[in-house]
């Protein structure tokens, strides 16, 4: 299927979601914040990591990915900027995790859907491994007849951002179904606490050891 410059559009959208699925940093997030304050916050979580998203694809479109990918000054910035926000967010879970006693990861201290929304955006749109994933995977969908790349990026994009929104808000909802089951001891909610701070600290070290490809 070709529409707007692009090409083998079934097959893009297939791998988009295979990669949508593939848990990460923003999957952790919004299970955390379903798990802590309900599925609207899971929501407002999934809708800031589709915001992050968004970041890439205009860069991809304007040419910034290539950027991150040729300039090591560039995507070593990039990415230890995204270690630390990781590292630190999993510290200050950590530090919240005897401030109450109902399970929620979190719920003691609930954090506003604004705050919700900024973190979710700064941990997408400070991975580098996103931007090179969309220079290394939106090239091979558009056409090189396309009389327009920049505009089949951000088409390429838009469906990647949709699809990969809709997964998020899905498990959004989904994790806030599983947590019910924990909300009734405190013990596991400070176990489940705890293993998402780990996660995130781990992700971020992870992040920072990552090498330029």
């Amino acid at each position: 299927m070709a529409v707007l410059g692009t090409e083998n559009l079934g097959m893009f959208i297939a791998a988009g979601l295979l990669l949508n699925i593939t848990p990460g940093a923003d999957m952790l997030f919004i299970a955390s914040r379903s798990a802590a304050q309900g599925p609207r916050a899971g929501i407002v979580a999934a809708l800031g990591i589709g915001a992050g998203c968004l970041v890439h694809i205009l860069g991809a479109a304007l040419g910034l990915s290539v950027v991150l990918a040729t300039s090591a000054l560039a995507f070593t910035v990039v990415k230890y900027a995204g270690a630390v926000y990781l590292i630190s967010l999993g510290i200050a879970s950590f530090l919240s995790i005897g401030a109450g006693t109902r399970v929620a990861a979190g719920d003691a201290a609930p954090l506003a859907p604004a705050r919700i929304f900024r973190q979710a955006m700064l941990i997408n749109a400070l991975n580098p491994k996103v931007a090179l994933f969309f220079m290394a995977l939106l090239p091979q969908f558009v056409s090189p007849a396309a009389s327009h790349p920049s505009l089949a990026f951000l088409f390429l994009g838009a469906v990647f951002n949709f699809n990969g929104t809709v997964v998020n808000v899905a498990f959004a909802l989904l994790s806030s179904q599983i947590a019910v089951r924990f909300r009734q001891s405190a013990v596991l909610a400070r176990l489940c606490k705890a293993a998402a701070a780990l996660l995130f600290v781990g992700l971020g070290i992870r992040l920072a050891m990552t090498a330029q490809k």
